[in-house]
């Protein structure tokens, strides 16, 4: 058998072998549709964790949306930022900024504050984790609706409204833009689960989780709040996330 004759044989075989694995496990692929439902712009953002990078930052008009492929598997966060300006050139918000200078983070995560939307996608078991957590504390409402009847999970309260003036964040007009977490705002082992304090047994709630637990119960309020906050999916779904839901 001369060698264009074997390469070919070989090609074809590789062919088959790779058909064959796209039917035994398929291919799954998932799309994030991210929606602004606030009043104003806002400007959404993603840190990877694991995975190919996707687009990093972009801003979102009033009733607007945009869909972002997300590699499989994957995992990060999502979040969005508001009161944005782009003066003498340099990109900033006041609420969420990730400090870049841009509309894209290239990489930042958010300056808490910041609610967050958090995936890993297509885990080692076909599986899809997800949650919205408010550990470094709150600053948009925000919706995750996956397709295919999986779980909801959300904090569509607006918790600025209700923030305790110890933990609030103001604007220069004297708005408030953030709610700080206890961990964030006072940096004691008993709020931020660390030292002493860094076991689920030695980490109860406290007085500002559950702040934040009663407006938004399927929220992570605090780290070891696992039980009701995590969510799971069959790989392979999409999400829409939404701001101000």
């Amino acid at each position: 058998m001369n060698k264009l004759a074997y390469k070919t044989m070989e090609i074809q075989f590789l062919s088959t072998l790779f058909l064959a694995t796209t039917i035994m496990h398929g291919v799954h692929s998932t799309v994030f549709t991210i929606k602004n439902n606030c009043p104003y712009n806002i400007a959404p953002a993603t840190l990877t964790g694991s995975g190919a990078s996707v687009t990093t930052g972009f801003e979102l008009a009033p009733h607007a949306s945009k869909t972002i492929n997300m590699p499989a598997p994957w995992s990060g966060r999502v979040w969005a930022r508001f009161q944005c300006s782009n003066d003498g050139g340099k990109f900033s918000c006041n609420s969420g900024d990730c400090g870049s200078g841009h509309v894209e983070c290239n990489g930042a995560g958010a300056i808490p504050p910041a609610t967050l939307a958090e995936f890993t996608l297509s885990d080692a078991s076909g599986k899809d984790f997800y949650d919205v957590s408010l550990v470094d504390g709150f600053n948009l409402p925000i919706s995750v609706v996956p397709e295919g009847g999986c779980p909801t999970t959300n904090c569509p309260t607006d918790i600025n409204a209700k923030c305790p003036p110890e933990i609030a964040v103001k604007d220069r007009s004297g708005g408030t833009i953030g709610c700080k977490s206890a961990c964030l705002a006072f940096q004691k082992p008993e709020y931020c689960c660390t030292g002493d304090h860094n076991r689920p047994e030695t980490c109860p709630p406290t007085n500002y989780s559950k702040f934040f637990k009663n407006l938004c119960p399927k929220a992570y309020s605090y780290a070891y709040d696992d039980r009701s906050s995590t969510f799971t999916c069959n790989t392979g779904r999409n999400y829409v996330i939404t701001f101000c839901p």
